[in-house]
């Protein structure tokens, strides 16, 4: 069972106002449509911070670089990612013969 303060943190909530100028980390994730732990790694890799012993609040500026952050334009895709692996297996059936010269 989930505790409470999983409950109270951990989820993605929605926001009063989604055009408001800040929000929290957890409604953050709900607009962006992700989870508080993906939000909380891109605050981290973008370098974005708070202070010390306050709650970590986004401006309308830092969700804009973290929804750029985390697309992958078409281009990119296509050329600079490994292929899935469903299209490097060996395909079934009968073994290839060896080729004696």
């Amino acid at each position: 069972m989930a505790s409470d303060k999983y409950l109270r943190y951990g989820r993605p909530t929605p926001p009063a106002d989604v055009n408001q100028e800040f929000m929290t980390v957890q409604e953050t994730a709900y607009v962006l449509s992700c989870s508080v732990k993906t939000v909380r790694r891109r605050l981290k890799d973008l370098g974005i911070k708070s202070l010390p012993g306050n709650r970590i609040v986004t401006s309308r500026a830092d969700r804009t670089r973290m929804h750029e952050a985390g697309r992958v334009p078409p281009s990119a895709a296509a050329n600079g990612r490994p292929p899935n692996k469903q299209g490097t297996a060996r395909p079934r059936g009968r073994k290839a013969a060896a080729v004696t010269p």
